[in-house]
């Protein structure tokens, strides 16, 4: 992101558990020689500490090594240590580290992870056979369900129906899980879940159980949506639709989380960033402490249009987000950080990845307001290169930071991160190591953007997020679509990648050509800053004359403006699709008109 208002003071972390749980390798190789014990390690009331114990009993090596083991409803991994941990419903898997996955004949390993829960471990298997080193009798774990259908959905109630699943000694009973837990159990292959909430979205799986009480993998989830609330569906399809919530955007600005509410935008919409958090002495950091957790919105300015209080527990913007939150579910939240401004701070990080990934990781879960957020972003301008300031920390500091947040904040949460959109030979993509950072992320965004703008005050004039290149571009290689395909180029997938809209434009002043190309004198004068102004205002002040790269630009007296409207927005979209994106995310709500129409035109046409 460009810009942003101002630094503000402090940081507050609180240390929690761990949290880190990753992908699950390839199964391990049979054994019968090794066995498999379990140890409590600690006890804190509301989780405790776990160990297992992998010994070869045999006499011959072992080259990796899986455990597996059931907890009850209510009791779950929530981080782990030497060992990739993963789960499917209550039937978890561990699966060796590259660097412990061989034992010689009388060896040990050891694995730790923290729970939440009170429940024990039961059935487990070391390497498919029983952890007590004998062998487990040849009966296959029934076959998944096939994915449940929804119907006869009211505001507390849904029917649920699936095929059935196999097994060689016939399905005992099904498993019903609604969002992970357990809430049925049944011999038939359908089921109604009652007592939901209006207006609410749920994840419903089934898994299957044999005679032998081996319980086999989930089905696929089916989504639902219970009627009434007064909350509209959330959108359709599976494109990430991102929008960035500016901080500081309550000052001046006057725009509040409520203001995504009224204006229709919140249910077009499928996460919000929130920017930014501050990275200082290489550690994650509050931005605004004021705006984020402190300040009392009246009941005018509030979601749920009650008052916050002196004696609040949580207030400010953190706290109209959970509002949001509870009214739209199906949002997800990620905590920004960085920026333009606060981008210098990385380096610091890079030196020691781990120790920030902690710092974030701290931040983030912070129990005031761990229900918020739904992950971190990570906006690094630029690893690698020049920004505000330049950085020299080397182009393996951004995967490795990259591999410390997602090892920290683990598989239930998303790891996104702003990328450059320099498609240029030579540029800014070559600078990092994008490609191979790509694997702890979840998406990219791309910010294809601000590639040119009145920095350069005599410019030649040129639309600052040109879609394609065209005759007379200033410089090759900035454009959309030079940066996505450098970056498919790379390896980096097409549906890890989200295409970046500005709800505002860039303009000269003192400019006589109609066309890009013109000569100007400076900066066009702007409500916030010079050579910058809300589409909101664009609109009207200098409406567009043209388009060019699927760009709009205006000339009006002596301005000359570039901007995205609703139209630019439509063919962006649709360019986006066919290449397979993963979406489409933009720099930020405050510059839309009041009732929402540009992310109306990216979610209608996405």
């Amino acid at each position: 992101m460009r810009f942003r208002h101002r630094a503000a003071a402090g940081f507050a972390t609180l240390l929690l558990p761990l949290a880190g749980l990753v992908g699950l390798a390839s199964p391990a190789q049979a054994a019968g020689n090794a066995t498999a014990t379990y140890t409590k390690t600690t006890d804190w009331g509301t989780g405790f500490g776990g160990q297992w114990t992998i010994k070869n009993t045999g006499t011959s090596s072992i080259s990796s090594w899986t455990v597996e083991w059931d907890f009850p409803s209510g009791t779950s991994v929530t981080s782990a240590w030497d060992a990739d941990v993963t789960n499917s419903g209550t039937h978890w898997t561990a699966k060796n580290k590259s660097y412990n996955g061989t034992l010689a004949p009388g060896a040990s390993v050891s694995f730790g992870f923290n729970g939440a829960g009170s429940g024990s471990p039961s059935n487990c298997k070391l390497n498919g056979d029983s952890c007590d080193g004998t062998t487990v009798p040849g009966d296959a774990a029934p076959s998944a369900p096939g994915t449940p259908t929804a119907s006869s959905i009211t505001d507390t109630s849904v029917k649920l129906g699936w095929s059935a699943a196999t097994d060689d000694k016939g399905v005992k009973n099904y498993d019903v899980l609604r969002d992970g837990k357990v809430v049925g159990t049944v011999t038939t292959t359908s089921y109604t879940d009652t007592g939901l909430t209006a207006g609410t979205d749920y994840s419903y799986t089934v898994q299957a159980r044999d005679t032998a009480d081996q319980t086999g993998p989930v089905s696929g989830a089916v989504a639902v949506h219970t009627t009434g609330g007064g909350t509209t569906p959330p959108p359709t399809g599976n494109k990430v639709k991102l929008g960035y919530f500016t901080e500081w955007g309550i000052y001046g600005r006057n725009y509040n989380v409520k203001n995504l509410v009224t204006s229709g935008s919140a249910s077009k919409i499928t996460h919000i960033n929130y920017a930014f958090g501050n990275v200082t002495g290489g550690k994650c950091a509050i931005g605004d402490s004021y705006a984020d957790y402190d300040k009392a919105f009246t009941a005018d300015q509030s979601v749920s249009g009650a008052a916050d209080t002196w004696d609040q527990p949580l207030r400010g913007n953190f706290n109209q987000l959970r509002e949001l939150k509870a009214k739209y579910p199906n949002i997800k939240v990620l905590w920004s950080f960085g920026g333009w401004t606060w981008s210098g701070g990385f380096g610091e990080a890079a030196k020691n990845p781990a120790a920030f990934a902690q710092s974030c990781y701290d931040l983030v879960e912070d129990p005031r307001w761990a229900d918020v957020f739904d992950g971190i972003d990570i906006d690094w301008e630029y690893p690698n290169a020049c920004g505000l300031s330049c950085d020299t920390s080397g182009a393996a500091a951004y995967k490795n930071l990259m591999s410390a947040l997602r090892a920290k904040f683990g598989s239930n949460n998303l790891v996104t991160s702003a990328v450059t959109a320099d498609g240029s030979s030579g540029g800014k993509i070559e600078a990092a190591d994008y490609a191979g950072a790509a694997q702890y992320v979840d998406w990219y965004n791309v910010m294809t953007y601000d590639f040119f703008g009145a920095w350069d005050a005599q410019g030649p004039t040129a639309p600052h997020s040109p879609l394609t290149s065209y005759s007379g571009i200033p410089k090759a290689g900035f454009t959309t679509a030079d940066a996505m395909a450098k970056y498919k180029a790379i390896g980096v997938p097409a549906s890890k990648l989200l295409i970046g809209i500005g709800f505002y434009g860039r303009g000269w002043t003192g400019v006589t050509q109609d066309a890009p190309g013109g000569t100007a004198t400076g900066p066009a004068a702007g409500t916030y800053e010079q050579g910058i102004e809300d589409y909101k205002v664009l609109k009207t002040s200098c409406p567009a004359t043209g388009t060019v790269a699927g760009t709009a630009y205006a000339h009006c007296g002596s301005n000359w403006w570039s901007y995205d409207t609703p139209a630019t927005i439509a063919t962006k979209m649709a360019w986006a699709k066919a290449q397979g994106l993963g979406g489409a995310f933009f720099w930020e709500f405050s510059g839309d008109t009041s009732n929402g129409e540009l992310v109306s035109a990216i979610s209608n046409n996405l």
